[in-house]
């Protein structure tokens, strides 16, 4: 009898010791929300003069296709900080509107005439993320030589929050005949989404472009609506960073992007 009650008490005390040492786990673990803001707040910080340093960076440089160690590993920084970019970016209301293009990796893999814009330091280059007059989202290219006179091509653009049908998976890389006319994707495997980054992917496919010089117009030396053409015409931009002043995108073909936000 004697043992039984002796083994009863053991228990009791045994089960209140691991009652008071989960308590006390609870207590050190636990964080106040004016800490977690605290701790975020700073990262947040922190991500700003990251973005203030890759500024700089490419501004010294004086040139957007000069591919630095010190511009690659401040975009990497940046990358790394998903918690504190703006989240799913593809459909956040920042996306939208016009990005100058500071900065580019200009891969191998681009078409030539991609390559000759983007090599042409004087003029600068935007991409516009916008709606046409039918309120389907658009994707636009534009090369400004000057107050009146530019190169524009739109691309017809799907995101969740604006699905375009049309938009399916690229099947083909793009090089025809071994030539590399219009600039050659990653498909695929390759090509997936990443699953930690929702929504951040704008799918697009080109549709039309035309050299604008005042009034007159000369299209684009590409059929893009062309049936054979319209697979290898589709691509993606993957938003790995966004704030509501800079936005680091990759593209289909390789390519990272590094734009600011025009007022």
């Amino acid at each position: 009898m004697m043992r039984a009650i002796i083994f009863v008490y053991a228990m009791l005390y045994m089960a209140h010791t691991a009652n008071c040492f989960a308590f006390q786990n609870l207590i050190a673990n636990f964080k106040s929300p004016l800490e977690q803001f605290g701790g975020k707040s700073q990262r947040e910080e922190t991500a700003k003069l990251l973005e203030d340093q890759l500024i700089e960076a490419i501004q010294d440089q004086g040139n957007r296709l000069a591919n630095s160690e010190r511009v690659s590993t401040l975009i990497a920084e940046l990358e790394s900080m998903s918690d504190v970019s703006i989240p799913e970016p593809a459909i956040a209301p920042e996306v939208y509107g016009r990005w100058r293009l500071i900065y580019t990796t200009n891969a191998d893999t681009s078409s030539p005439i991609q390559k000759k814009a983007v090599d042409s330091q004087s003029f600068p280059i935007y991409q516009d993320i916008v709606f046409n007059d039918s309120n389907q989202l658009l994707v636009k290219q534009v090369v400004q030589f000057s107050e009146t006179n530019q190169l524009s091509v739109d691309a017809l653009a799907s995101t969740a929050a604006y699905p375009l049908p049309e938009l399916t998976e690229r099947k083909t890389k793009g090089d025809v005949l071994g030539l590399n006319l219009l600039g050659v994707s990653l498909v695929g495997e390759e090509a997936k989404p990443d699953p930690k980054r929702p929504n951040s992917r704008v799918d697009f496919v080109f549709d039309e472009g035309n050299f604008n010089f005042g009034s007159v117009k000369i299209p684009y030396p590409v059929p893009f609506r062309l049936p054979i053409l319209r697979d290898i015409v589709k691509g993606w931009i993957d938003i790995t960073w966004l704030s509501d002043r800079l936005r680091i995108s990759r593209g289909n073909k390789g390519t990272t992007f590094v734009l600011l936000k025009e007022d």
